[in-house]
């Protein structure tokens, strides 16, 4: 695969991935194949900004937050890290937790009731450029799965109709039910390669999170490919993209 630089950081070279040296393709969900990244980010700002305001305190939840402490994490500890930015202890309680509960099981599942609401008001397509690799793939008969650490894939792949295509979904309920470590560790995605009966070095990662493409990095998968829907380029390459693209359209020429 030819990669060039331009601007000091990594692009793909728009002809120079030979999809013959690798068997799958593993896709993170949001912000990767759709664009509910959007949706989360508007779900955790609507859990903080209120959680923050009952509790005096003054540091207000910004956008750069679910970048730093939020974008691809299992929800839990997107919780329990943007909790410890602002020195807030919280006990633990459990996954049963009502959405109530001042509990980090809590607050996440609050924070759940949140997306689902902004889910059904606004819908989700899937972002064209995706679907047109996903056709090309399909053309060249790439094995593909999707890797995510939302415990709403299954809604959001039906609402965006891309659940026929994907015979292997390894979301946060799988990884619970497996004991798989979420995302920056590379569990998931070895999971999903290991369902798919493809060595990892076969294997592609499309992630837009910093924790998605550490995974992938950590991984040492074949090729692991940053999506920048505005994380940037140079923290994706700082943190293990080997290629950096703005739209998956740019991939799907052979």
């Amino acid at each position: 695969m030819s990669v060039i630089r331009q601007g000091g950081s990594l692009r793909s070279n728009l002809h120079g991935v030979d999809w013959h040296e690798y068997d799958a393709a593993l896709f993170d969900l949001d912000g990767v194949l759709t664009p509910t990244a959007e949706v989360h980010m508007r779900a955790w700002q609507q859990l903080f900004a209120d959680f923050l305001t009952k509790r005096g305190i003054d540091q207000p939840y910004v956008a750069s937050d679910y970048f730093n402490y939020i974008d691809g994490k299992p929800r839990y500890d997107g919780v329990r890290t943007f909790l410890a930015s602002r020195g807030v202890q919280l006990p633990e309680g459990d996954p049963s937790d009502s959405p109530e509960a001042e509990t980090v099981y809590g607050l996440g599942n609050r924070k759940n009731e949140f997306f689902a609401a902004v889910l059904r008001a606004l819908g989700v397509r899937a972002y064209a450029g995706s679907i047109q690799l996903l056709d090309h793939l399909a053309e060249q008969g790439t094995k593909v799965a999707v890797v995510t650490s939302s415990r709403n894939a299954a809604a959001v792949l039906e609402a965006a109709d891309l659940r026929p295509r994907f015979g292997v979904v390894v979301d946060g309920n799988v990884a619970a039910e497996q004991g798989l470590r979420g995302k920056p560790a590379p569990d998931t995605f070895v999971a999903a390669a290991d369902q798919l009966g493809v060595p990892v070095k076969r294997a592609v990662v499309f992630e837009d999170a910093v924790s998605g493409v550490q995974a992938g990095h950590a991984g040492g998968f074949g090729l692991v490919v940053g999506v920048d829907r505005g994380v940037g380029v140079q923290r994706l390459t700082e943190s293990g993209a080997d290629v950096v693209v703005a739209d998956l359209a740019e991939l799907a020429a052979s």
